[in-house]
């Protein structure tokens, strides 16, 4: 706490905006926004590389985080003022960071698979703000980021060769999609059979519980779209740089919206349960990864010139 408070003290406004700018790189919409783009326009393996690590790893974050059931900075200390602006992305126990787990996998995910020297720099330096902003704005301890910056860089590690010798071996797909869903459902299990310990924040708590469903649902749906897409779609990523900002701007519009006018409807289905959460995403990684990618074809033929026929 002590380092929290140096820098509480060093904070302005100025520095409160630019440090709430460089955490929103860290929050679920931008991953998506950023890893749809890889997979969709880029490189479609980095892109199934990414949501890879990026599950797997918030997978682990939240098992760590209902395991040791850690306040955030504010409730271990009333007195800690944080960043107000801040508060409301600030959901679930402190330890370890979420928000820096995400922006790690990403970040550090993009700058393995990526050569240019310049594209390494700026994702390890992305990386590094995300993570000193979450301590900055007082939602985070520095133990908090450090375990989530050193989960994220073993796996990116790990991972990176085992993912692209399975490209040409599906055989260790169904080792490493094996790990994802051994560790999700013994997450599950933990959520729905352990009894919250004596220490346990109920809201916190609940936040775990639904977010271990939503990495689930998140797991199956990249299981199922690595089968389908690979055996019969097999799309390009390919088009013209104005088709591609199309693509992009419409898939990932029909994503979002899933994302919002399901949550209702399918939470009324099950009940309230958090089944509702799993149902939800896996939609969602379903229609990105098998659904949408059908209509790539007619993508890259926009702005292609027609070849006249021969006379």
């Amino acid at each position: 706490m002590d380092f929290l408070r140096l820098l509480a003290d060093l904070r302005t406004p100025l520095f409160d905006s630019v440090f709430q700018f460089f955490t929103f790189f860290g929050e679920e919409t931008l991953f998506m926004v950023i890893a749809m783009v890889m997979f969709w326009c880029i490189n479609k393996k980095t892109g199934y590389f990414l949501l890879y690590v990026c599950f797997l790893g918030n997978t682990i974050n939240q098992f760590l985080k209902l395991l040791f059931v850690v306040p955030r900075p504010w409730v271990l200390d009333p007195d800690f003022k944080i960043v107000e602006s801040a508060r409301a992305q600030a959901t679930g126990y402190s330890f370890p960071s979420g928000h820096t787990q995400n922006s790690a996998g990403l970040f550090l995910g993009i700058a393995r698979a990526e050569h240019a020297l310049w594209i390494r720099i700026v994702c390890v330096v992305m990386t590094l703000l995300v993570a000193f902003s979450r301590m900055y704005l007082g939602v985070h301890t520095p133990a908090d980021v450090l375990t989530s910056l050193g989960v994220a860089l073993l796996l990116v590690l790990l991972a990176y060769p085992l993912f692209y010798r399975a490209w040409s071996n599906p055989k260790w797909f169904i080792a490493l999609l094996g790990l994802l869903f051994a560790i999700g459902i013994a997450l599950l299990l933990f959520v729905e059979l352990v009894p919250m310990p004596a220490n346990a924040i109920l809201e916190f708590s609940a936040d775990g519980a639904k977010t271990a469903y939503t990495m689930f649902g998140a797991s199956v749906g990249l299981a199922f779209v690595l089968w389908i897409e690979r055996k019969y779609i097999n799309f390009s990523e390919k088009a013209v740089w104005w088709a591609q900002i199309l693509k992009v701007a419409l898939g990932l519009g029909i994503v979002i919206a899933l994302r919002l006018l399901l949550k209702e409807p399918l939470l009324a289905l099950c009940g309230g349960h958090n089944a509702a959460h799993a149902i939800r995403y896996f939609l969602m990684v379903s229609f990105g990864g098998a659904v949408w990618p059908l209509t790539f074809r007619f993508w890259g033929k926009l702005g292609k010139k027609t070849e006249p026929a021969a006379a």
